[in-house]
């Protein structure tokens, strides 16, 4: 399991565990935080600035100390390849 800060850009996650509180917490989950849902970093900010996530088809931008009380664990991608 990893915080969502620690998670590589462009790996698929599914989201474990939310440790923020109250107002945070609610407006993480109004953004798709919740536990079960797949997400994803696009992108972050050099010298530790925000991070670009996406959950389902939206994206937001969130700080790396409200991403590291996201808990994550990455899954495996269906082999998309097709048979040999």
């Amino acid at each position: 399991m990893l915080q969502l800060d620690e998670l590589p850009d462009g790996v698929p996650a599914r989201v474990v565990r939310l440790d923020a509180v109250d107002g945070l917490a609610a407006r993480m989950r109004a953004l798709g935080l919740r536990p079960g849902r797949e997400l994803a970093v696009v992108r972050r900010s050099r010298l530790g600035g925000p991070l670009q996530i996406r959950v389902g088809t939206t994206d937001f931008i969130i700080r790396p100390h409200d991403a590291r009380l996201v808990a994550v664990e990455p899954v495996d991608e269906p082999d998309r390849t097709g048979p040999r």
